[in-house]
Order: structure tokens, then sequence, then C-alpha cells
């Protein structure tokens, strides 16, 4: 860990919160394992990045945010889209293309957005989120809100300049921002090894006068506590924070990938580091959570992907009358 952030602890979560966070993991979970089943089927139009594996970063961060917070996502944006609160089922008609959609199938998957939940957008552009926060951050510090702004994006772009010129203006203006570094290794097919300079982004905190945190992006309970911190710190006029979360995809850079650069790292992931199987081992041996209990959640939530994806197939397309609808703000 470079900097240093308070020593606040993180408030233990009850039974509800922890259901709610198992709750927000597995329908991320189920929501991209199903995408990848039906854009197999040819159905799907357009790019699909999928986020299996890394929902404990979103989940464990957006557990912090309200209605005063907002987020940037990146071009692999669904389980940040759910963290945050996105309609699952106008998410998936979105990424069908369809007018029911979330931006009314206009933007797909690379491009959800729903503004009135804070959530900025997923980006196709590498390194577009974090100046957003920026902005989102500033009118939050000027208005008194007492809202914080979060950046996610990837490794490859933490070697933009977008991404570095916004730690550094966050940083001069104190915003309460934070910055969300996911490293699952890979910049498309570039090892991060290979491409980052310094072996934990994180380190590179310390070059604009922020805390750098490193966490197990495996661990629902690192992450959150990680988080926790930040936004807390964020809060309270402490300024921006930089939090690299460590772990692996378990798709391809892009559905149709296929990931002759990778050896048995995902099998690996699945079996022994999967975050949704340590959250269920964490929660039942400590007595908080039973198996039926997750068994639970986990049916309701396959019955829920399952509604989202029949109602997505049998909604309408957008017409030609609404071409060039949805293309300028009107104010």
């Amino acid at each position: 860990m470079t900097g240093t952030l308070p020593t606040t602890v993180t408030q233990e979560l009850g039974p509800d919160a922890l259901l709610t966070a198992y709750r927000t993991m597995r329908t991320v979970r189920e929501f991209e394992e199903r995408v990848h089943k039906e854009f197999a089927g040819g159905d799907i139009p357009g790019f699909v990045h999928l986020y299996a594996g890394e929902e404990a970063s979103a989940a464990g961060v957006c557990m912090h945010l309200d209605d005063r917070d907002a987020i940037a996502s990146t071009h692999r944006g669904h389980g940040h889209c759910i963290a945050k609160g996105v309609d699952v089922g106008g998410m998936m008609a979105e990424i069908y293309g369809k007018a029911t959609g979330s931006c009314k199938g206009k933007g797909g998957s690379m491009h959800i957005a729903d503004l009135s939940k804070g959530m900025l957008g997923a980006n196709g552009i590498v390194g577009g989120g974090p100046p957003l926060i920026c902005g989102r951050a500033l009118a939050a510090k000027q208005q008194g809100s007492g809202g914080v702004a979060v950046a996610f994006f990837g490794d490859g772009a933490s070697n933009q300049g977008t991404t570095l010129e916004s730690l550094n203006l966050a940083s001069i203006w104190n915003l309460p921002a934070i910055f969300v570094a996911e490293n699952n290794g890979y910049a498309e097919t570039t090892s991060s090894t290979w491409s980052v300079a310094t072996d934990d982004i994180a380190d590179r905190a310390a070059a604009f006068g922020m805390p750098g945190v490193i966490v197990d992006g495996f661990d629902f309970f690192a992450v959150h506590e990680a988080a926790g911190e930040a936004v807390a710190r964020a809060r309270e006029g402490g300024g921006p924070t930089l939090i690299e979360v460590k772990f692996t995809r378990y798709f391809g850079h892009f559905e149709g990938d296929q990931q002759l650069y990778r050896g048995d790292e995902v099998a690996h992931a699945r079996e022994n580091l999967d975050c949704l199987k340590r959250f269920r081992t964490r929660v039942t041996e400590a007595g908080q959570l039973t198996n039926e209990q997750l068994d639970g959640v986990d049916t309701e939530v396959a019955e829920f992907i399952d509604q989202a994806v029949t109602e997505a197939k049998a909604a309408p397309k957008p017409g030609p009358d609404q071409l060039l609808t949805d293309v300028y703000v009107a104010y």
C-alpha cells in the first residue's frame, strides 16, 4: 500500500446487507454467463465484453454509494451498471438493441447509461471515464451535496493521458473522487507486465499526492473495506484515492476472443479464487448466512435473468422515426 487511509473500520455487514451483496454479485455473474450463451446464438448485435470473475469489485465499491453519487464505467460495464442499480431488464433489452432498452436500443452493450441512477455510462473510449468523474466530483464539491464520484478503469486505461491528467486534477482540486483501477492482467491480449511500468498501478498514487491501495479483487470484503474508507474520506473533504483491484476476467477481452495468450489461469481462478465461492464459504462458516439462504438467491436470480431475456427477445426494435431522437440533450 502506498499512502495512508484513515483507520476507520468498515461497519460490519448484517445479514440483510450480506444478502444484498451476494445478490448483486450473483446477478452480475448470471447476467454475464447468460449473455455469453446468448451471444453465441447470434441474436445479439455488436461487441460484448463480459465482467464475469470481477463481481466483487463493482459490488464492494457500489454498496457504499447512494443517489448523490455517480460512477463512470468502461467497455466492460455490465457489472458496474447492475451494482449501481440500473434496471436489469432494461440492460438486457439494450444489449439486444431493443426500444425498451436503457438507452432505447441505441447504445448497446458498451454504452449503457442511466443518469437517474448516477450511472454516467459504460464507455467505448479507453480512459474516457476519469475526466467525467472529475466533473461530477467538482459539481458535488461546489454544491456541498456530500456526493462522491467513482471512475472504474482497467490496466490499459491506467496508461492513458486522460486517466493520469484526471488523477492530477482531482488531487490539485481536492475532489471527492475515487479511481478504481480494475487490473485483470490484460489490456486486450497484452499482459500488464509488458505494458505497465510499475508492478502495482496503486504505486502511481504517490506521484499525485493521494493514497493508493491494493486489494484482492476476489475478496468482496477486502474491496468493501477499502472502498468504505475511501468513500468516507472523500465525503469528509479528504480528497481522492486510487484503489487497485487485482483479479482476472473469466472470458476473453470480447466475445469471440479465443484467449490463446492464456494458460490455465481461468480454470484455476474459477476453482480456487472465485469471489462468489469465497463469499459463501466465509459467511456460512461464520454463521452469518446459511447455504439455504444463498441457494434461494441463486434460484431467484436465475429466474429473474430468464425473464429478462424472454422480455428482451420479445420487445420491438427502435423504428426509423426514432433515428434522430435522443441525439442531443434538450434544455
